[in-house]
């Protein structure tokens, strides 16, 4: 008896307004204008639809992400002041390892997505592969090489008490040994989120938040039977929930249905291409990424200076600041990923026009959040923890959060299309000119030599933001990244 052939799964892939249209085959270099004509039949409400697809499951998923690093921030202020400053002392580093994985999946997405506007699935499927071959080699490295100097990266950060030192090289060893599963988990988000499903990510991530929250209940301050371990159950909670991500993220790309399927099978063999193309825009991005968290490490060492109170009061703010600014990262998911679509499918005037609404967008929920911080700022501050001077300096820093938050959402979503266009090195040279030289600079001539202290060193935070902002707007107009080619 003849054995019944199984119908082959049906792919999921959300049909966007660049599908219904054919490929260029000649390249115009010309800036870009804000009002550049939409090609025949588009409508500016497709474009708007399927950038809010993209982007609002991304926002609720980094805002998740945010929402838990707040809540540990949150339960661990119960501790005390040396507490949060032994946390924030240990992100700073901790950052500074997941930048090399984080950066190189700018890669995979933009690959991914390019893929996915020319219609190879296959290809798709091998990035995806390639990306976890490369990923997996990276995150081993930096998380043994986090884990084995975490003391010496804790005194490096500024750690003034024996407490704070001592919690803070518990909290990021612990980070250390989860550092893996966090970078597979980020490979699979980067290829879903260029084929266009930032939906799935948005589910696991609020899974393994949940988690987190509730072992952070079980073992910050030892309850329901579990042992009282402070900082260290914080970090252990972490982890915990990161796995939980993991598993469920492992789940979504092992459906055959999923566009990038991931299949044991086709095996993990390295394909030079492939990972040529990752490389080539991944590197320039773990650069960027890499001197970006430098220049925050320097900047955090010069705000340790201040004292545990200050440096308290920086990083409550530091981490409102953070869920604010994932507005423009969420918008920056989309513009990446309907960039390098357009650009698979040859279309950079689509590449633009996604580009443009995805910053219209973006702008105005940062106009929201911006009015937040500047109405609410000391209420904010004291949900997690009500000093008089946290609260009163906490709420001064916010309003100049208030004041660079458009700038940021505008810089962050423009960036974006760069990247996913394959201009990182241009990226990654504002990076290094802003946050590593005109931030820490500036902020050491606010801090020392005009004696302005916290607020000193936000002021020249936020010059540095409005000339990234200037510097990034200026480059994507000037259309260079039509004429980027990936080998």
């Amino acid at each position: 008896m003849q054995k019944e052939e199984r119908p082959a799964p049906k792919v999921r892939a959300v049909p966007t307004a660049l599908d219904a249209l054919g490929a260029w085959e000649t390249h115009d270099a010309a800036p870009v204008g804000w009002r550049s004509p939409l090609p025949e039949g588009v409508e500016s409400k497709q474009l708007y639809i399927d950038v809010a697809r993209l982007a609002w499951p991304a926002l609720v998923e980094l805002l998740l992400v945010q929402l838990a690093s707040l809540v540990d921030l949150a339960m661990v202020g119960t501790l005390g002041p040396w507490a949060i400053t032994a946390v924030g002392l240990a992100t700073q580093p901790k950052y500074l390892m997941a930048t090399m994985f984080i950066a190189l999946n700018v890669g995979v997405t933009a690959m991914v997505a390019r893929a996915r506007g020319a219609r190879d699935r296959e290809r798709a499927q091998l990035l995806l592969r390639q990306g976890l071959l490369i990923i997996f080699a990276v995150t081993a490295v930096c998380s043994a090489i986090g884990y084995v100097f975490s003391e010496q990266f804790i005194w490096l950060m500024g750690a003034q008490e024996e407490a704070t030192l001592v919690g803070g090289t518990q909290y990021l060893q612990i980070q250390m040994l989860g550092l893996l599963f966090v970078g597979i988990t980020a490979t699979f988000t980067a290829a879903l989120r260029g084929s266009g499903n930032s939906r799935a990510a948005m589910v696991y991530n609020l899974l393994g938040n949940l988690v987190n929250v509730a072992f952070n209940y079980f073992l910050i301050t030892g309850q329901c039977g579990f042992p009282r371990l402070e900082v260290a159950g914080a970090s252990i909670a972490t982890i915990i929930g990161q796995f939980v991500s993991f598993l469920v993220a492992l789940g979504v790309v092992l459906r055959k249905e999923e566009y990038v399927h991931l299949d044991f099978r086709r095996g993990f063999k390295p394909d030079r291409q492939a990972l040529g193309a990752i490389w080539q825009i991944g590197a320039p991005a773990m650069l960027e990424q890499f001197i970006s968290r430098v220049g925050f490490m320097v900047f955090a060492r010069l705000v340790a200076g201040l004292g545990t109170l200050a440096y308290a009061t920086h990083q409550i703010c530091v981490n409102i600041q953070a869920m604010c600014f994932m507005n423009g990262q969420a918008f920056a998911v989309a513009s990446t990923s309907m960039m390098g679509q357009s650009l698979g499918k040859n279309r950079t005037d689509m590449g633009h026009a996604y580009a443009r609404r995805t910053q219209v967008l973006g702008v105005l929920v940062a106009l929201i959040i911006a009015s937040l911080c500047f109405f609410c700022g000391g209420p904010l501050v004291s949900l997690f923890n009500k000093d008089p001077y946290i609260v009163e300096n906490g709420a001064r820093l916010l309003r100049i959060v208030a004041l660079i938050q458009p700038l940021h959402a505008s810089q962050f979503i423009l960036a974006g299309a760069l990247r996913g266009a394959g201009d990182t090195r241009f990226v990654a040279i504002i990076s290094f000119v802003t946050i590593l030289v005109v931030r820490p600079v500036l902020a050491a001539v606010m801090i020392f030599g005009f004696d302005m202290g916290l607020t000193g060193a936000w002021l020249a935070l936020a010059t540095d933001q409005l000339l990234r902002a200037t510097l990034t707007i200026w480059r994507y107009r000037s259309a260079k990244w039509k004429q980027i080619r990936i080998q």
